[in-house]
């Protein structure tokens, strides 16, 4: 396969961004050098080494950030400066050609006001990381990069055949499925085309108005997941969204899972909660698409537009 940069005839209006294309990275060859990055929490030096393993069976070359390992204030991967300096040098270095994140946790938005979207622009690179790198992933979105919300390196260090990393490795390989998803009782019948945002919802709302707000654009499919969160909480980000105009911008939505989160309501469920927020957009709501902090995290393209079809039987999600 050629090494090409696709384009996809898509303009963000996004608030401090100027309109542009969306591009699509190339996607990954045999032999393509990986960084290994961490710029939220640290993580133990043996995952990233075997991270590194894994990459390596699947034919590529892992390259670690210089100052992955080091700690500050007990939890962060470097001071803030120290995680930005390996976020440029992934970008910047031409013989990168993807940047793996090793972990999330909390970080990432420490970044977002140091990170100029030209200089993402200039070096359009597949960023990978899902929960706190959800910021990043925007960022990089919002400077008109497509992005993947996949699972990381201490992930796949723990389980590198299961599912969720060999299609985290078949996406950067440019082998996209068509996903077919089970009905679900809280599902939104309907059919949406759009721009694919999103991730975790507590990283998601610190973002808007700012410049990492891709939830400003127009037309938009947005995922949300979390973990580990009450619903009153859940419902105040979510309410937040809606007051801020994102549902009323929205062509569809996706709920993934909400993992080892609260029941202080008698809600059967986080989706029963959201349904009445979505039900008077007339947009298509898919439930318990399978990403986001539980055992299976497929792979999603931030950017990327997307078709969602909802009906009585069932979901399909799939990508231009």
């Amino acid at each position: 396969m050629k090494r090409l940069l696709l384009s996809l005839a898509l303009l963000l209006p996004v608030a401090g961004a100027y309109a542009q294309e969306m591009l699509r990275p190339a996607y990954l060859q045999e032999g393509d050098q990986i960084a290994l990055i961490s710029p939220s929490y640290a993580t133990p030096d043996e995952n990233v080494e075997k991270a590194a393993e894994v990459l390596r069976s699947w034919g590529f070359v892992p390259v670690v950030g210089p100052n992955v390992g080091k700690v500050e204030a007990g939890r962060y991967a470097g001071t803030v400066q120290e995680r930005l300096e390996d976020l440029r040098w992934a970008l910047e270095d031409p013989k990168i050609k993807a940047i793996l994140c090793n972990r999330g946790g909390y970080g990432a938005l420490h970044l977002v006001d140091s990170l100029t979207l030209e200089e993402l622009r200039a070096h359009p690179k597949w960023l990978v990381g899902y929960s706190d790198i959800t910021t990043l992933l925007a960022l990089e979105n919002c400077a008109g990069i497509q992005s993947l919300h996949a699972t990381m390196g201490a992930s796949i260090a723990k389980a590198k055949n299961a599912l969720t990393s060999t299609q985290m490795r078949d996406f950067l390989l440019g082998n996209l499925p068509r996903y077919e998803l089970a009905a679900h009782p809280d599902n939104i019948p309907g059919r949406g085309q759009g721009m694919l945002v999103g991730g975790n919802l507590c990283t998601l709302t610190p973002l808007l108005g700012t410049r990492a707000d891709i939830m400003a654009s127009e037309g938009l499919i947005l995922y949300i997941e979390e973990v580990e969160e009450s619903m009153h909480n859940i419902d105040r980000q979510f309410k937040m969204l809606e007051n801020a105009g994102v549902l009323g911008r929205c062509r569809g939505v996706v709920l993934g899972q909400f993992t080892d989160c609260g029941q202080e309501f008698t809600y059967d469920s986080v989706e029963q909660m959201l349904r009445p927020y979505l039900e008077p957009y007339g947009i298509p709501v898919a439930c318990g698409f399978p990403a986001g902090h539980g055992d299976v995290n497929m792979p999603l393209i931030m950017g990327a537009t997307v078709t969602l079809d909802v009906r009585d039987d069932g979901a399909t999600l799939s990508f231009e």
